[in-house]
């Protein structure tokens, strides 16, 4: 407990009903993009907490966190209800392995998320970081694939459209909407997508175990079926010990 640190709310962005971004500032440690911290509230006498990855990359000073609300949930709706100015704790340290120097070399990294797991993947994309780990130097082809139930959930376009903008020849981005008809948007789910092989022909390239490194984060249930999907294609689960092509991480 002696981690938790106070944060002040700077903002908090409500995308929708139920989507929400906190901009909080407070002295955290260094961390690496793709990690994530935890924030907690002081809940009759108990600190309640939940895990968040960064949304910012690690060269901003201010701290920022994707998250849902869940109705019956005991911390997202306090956070959801938070105002500038008010207080959360986070934890000084950041943990996690779903960072850059995780993931082996390859021609092409595909980025796969459901909801607001697309956060760690904004981390490392708008990393300013200039070194040899920086995405933008490590791929010649960066794919990003954002699954969500509504267009409405679709956060964060416009420092994605920024993106595309400074890397036009290098960044795919490709959403995926489940129960609604949306412009440039592919229906359905993403491990279907890949097993009949829709997701290639839409993005324009190959999902090749020999060309590709693939990372996934979000709900189990699809991160469970896309790596099925993809092993039935040759690839296999990147470990330290036995580097493969899939690097994966669960969003709850």
């Amino acid at each position: 407990m002696a981690d938790w640190i106070p944060a002040e709310v700077v903002t908090n962005r409500h995308w929708n009903n139920d989507l929400f971004s906190l901009t909080l500032r407070a002295n955290i440690e260094p961390f690496k993009a793709g990690q994530f911290t935890k924030l907690g509230l002081e809940i009759d006498g108990k600190m309640i907490q939940r895990a968040y990855s960064f949304v910012n990359p690690p060269s901003e000073t201010l701290v920022e966190v994707y998250a849902t609300r869940v109705a019956d949930g005991l911390l997202s709706p306090r956070l959801h209800a938070l105002q500038a100015g008010d207080t959360v704790f986070v934890s000084a340290r950041a943990n996690g392995y779903f960072t850059l120097n995780e993931v082996p070399e390859s021609e092409h990294l595909w980025m796969l998320a459901t909801g607001t797991a697309i956060g760690p993947y904004l981390s490392i994309l708008l990393n300013s970081d200039t070194s040899a780990n920086s995405v933008w130097k490590r791929y010649r082809k960066v794919v990003l694939i954002h699954a969500v139930r509504f267009a409405s959930d679709l956060s964060y376009q416009a420092e994605i459209n920024t993106l595309k903008e400074r890397h036009p020849d290098q960044f795919i981005v490709q959403p995926f909407v489940s129960r609604e008809p949306a412009m440039l948007s592919l229906p359905g789910r993403i491990p279907q997508a890949i097993a009949d092989g829709m997701l290639e022909r839409h993005v324009g390239l190959p999902l090749n175990p020999a060309t590709s490194q693939i990372m996934l984060c979000g709900n189990p249930e699809m991160v469970k079926d896309t790596k099925a999907a993809l092993e039935a294609k040759g690839f296999e689960k990147n470990l330290r010990r036995k580097p493969g092509q899939i690097t994966m991480e669960h969003y709850w």
